[in-house]
């Protein structure tokens, strides 16, 4: 039987480019993951979705499952020979109870392995522009736990020493306590006008920070109705927020932009500039039910005059299937290559072949333009092989044929609705914490309704829409729905490029 073992994770304060590298290749192989509620959900998309999710956090006061209840899973996923991935927020070992996890591991003989995260002790206070250490005004500091009943007898935190033997003093869970904290901390010797910084959502676009002193930090506190999960940091390093801040300052900070389709490196302007994306594909493509077209294309391949692709996708499935029939680039020698946009232009390249045609138009009647400058001479004698997406539109095929020419559409590939829950994605777009909604097709929006079922309006009323082109806005405004952001081009380069300018544009 294999033998199981348990990675104890960190997935770091929020930001998900803070999950360490070895954290992400251990959760790609997991086959069990024990997953917390303060973490980036979007960490989830890239673990192998045949593994089986156990949901452990703790949200409220609720808890999904007591520390005992976790323990035994672990235990027990383990010692069926699963690679168990336990998911914390932040650092496991920093107030993560992540050793008394480990404790019981060992008891059972079970190999386990600890990732260290980035804990939001750090992470936060350098996301609000506060060095915890700093030449010439600290040389320590310490971390403490909040959450302390701090009214009973026996009290774990010796407060004259912290409040006296550390330059910087970091709270974690202190919120609720933080009345309670001040006062401990004066009563030991800290002055009242110490600087104090509270730090809620720490590295993500819900970041809030306030500044104010050990006097008067509880009473801010409450006026500015901070709650749970915030940090508190206590010393003279609070003054240079003033200085060194810099997450806050960037142009779209306070940005949390839906994309409906799988993340791409074209998206990064937008985390370069601030923001946040929130990764929630829609549209999950997977090769044709039936491969008879395809087939039957691939093999009379020499009678074509030209191969067109339209997507990345159009090129790698028509390629796969090429290889399967014990073909390869070679049997396409002769035939002139057409792609539909850059990328497409780049996945072609990638097989170590040239395209001869990037039209400058991407729908049909630049494409017509491309293959028949001239309607009165006409397409007669033109043999055009189109590998494409179920369910495409018929209008340039149609055109082609007006014309004389003959056009293959086999199936290649198709666009399928995933199997994906949208819980935290409809609390997100309820609250008002994404502000931004994009559509990549008609059929992104089309599944995203489904999807989200009869609150699927709702979710959409406070959330700036973007459409790449103008298939997909009709699609939206159909449904009732106003779309304020539509490309000139229709590529995913473009509708960055024009939300960029949107949401910095001072009227926005």
């Amino acid at each position: 039987m294999k033998k199981g073992k348990v990675y104890l994770i960190g997935a770091g304060p929020g930001d998900i480019g803070l999950l360490t590298v070895k954290g992400l290749k251990r959760l790609r192989k997991a086959e069990v993951v024990v997953y917390d509620f303060h973490l980036n959900a979007q960490i989830l998309n890239y673990i192998n979705h045949d593994a089986e999710f156990i949901y452990a956090g703790k949200r409220g006061g609720h808890h999904a499952m007591t520390q005992d209840e976790i323990n035994q899973a672990l235990v027990d996923k383990a010692k069926e020979g699963k690679i168990v991935c336990r998911l914390k927020g932040g650092d496991p070992f920093v107030f993560g109870r992540g050793g008394e996890e480990a404790e019981v591991l060992v008891q059972e003989g079970i190999e386990f392995e600890v990732i260290p995260g980035v804990s939001s002790s750090i992470a936060a206070p350098a996301y609000a522009g506060i060095p915890l250490t700093h030449r010439k005004f600290s040389s320590s500091f310490a971390v403490i736990t909040g959450n302390e009943d701090i009214a009973k007898q026996e009290s774990t935190i010796d407060w004259s020493k912290f409040a006296s033997g550390f330059d910087t003093l970091v709270f974690l869970m202190g919120v609720k306590n933080i009345e309670a904290i001040a006062r401990k901390l004066i009563e030991h010797g800290k002055q009242q006008e110490t600087p104090v910084a509270v730090v809620r959502w720490g590295t993500r676009p819900d970041q809030k920070t306030i500044i104010s002193d050990l006097g008067n930090i509880a009473g801010m506190v409450k006026e500015e109705r901070i709650r749970p999960p915030a940090v508190m940091i206590v010393g003279n390093v609070v003054t240079l927020r003033d200085t060194l801040k810099w997450y806050e300052d960037k142009p779209l900070f306070g940005h949390r932009i839906l994309i409906t389709r799988e993340y791409t490196s074209e998206y990064e302007p937008l985390e370069d500039l601030g923001a946040e994306i929130f990764e929630f594909p829609t549209i999950k493509v997977v090769p044709p039910e039936d491969y008879t077209d395809l087939d039957r294309a691939i093999d009379v391949i020499e009678s074509y005059h030209w191969l067109l692709f339209t997507s990345a996708n159009g090129v790698k499935y028509f390629m796969q299937r090429l290889l399967e029939r014990d073909k390869d680039v070679r049997d396409l020698h002769g035939i002139k290559l057409c792609a539909i946009g850059t990328k497409t232009a780049e996945a072609v390249r990638k097989y170590g072949m040239k395209v001869d045609l990037v039209p400058g138009e991407f729908n049909a009647e630049g494409l017509i333009k491309a293959f028949c400058p001239s309607e009165a001479e006409g397409m007669q004698g033109m043999r055009l092989l189109l590998p494409r997406a179920g369910a495409a539109r018929e209008i340039f095929p149609q055109r082609v044929r007006e014309l004389g020419g003959e056009i293959d559409t086999p199936v290649t590939y198709r666009a399928v609705k995933p199997e994906k829950h949208g819980k935290r994605l409809k609390r997100f777009l309820k609250e008002g914490r994404i502000s931004v909604a994009t559509f990549t097709s008609a059929a992104t929006f089309t599944n995203f309704m489904e999807m989200m079922g009869e609150d699927a309006m709702e979710c959409l009323q406070n959330a700036t829409i973007a459409a790449i082109g103008p298939v997909t806005r009709k699609a939206v405004e159909k449904a009732g729905l106003t779309v304020s952001v539509v490309p000139e081009e229709a590529t995913v380069k473009a509708l960055v490029d024009a939300l960029v300018a949107r949401l910095q544009d001072p009227a926005y």
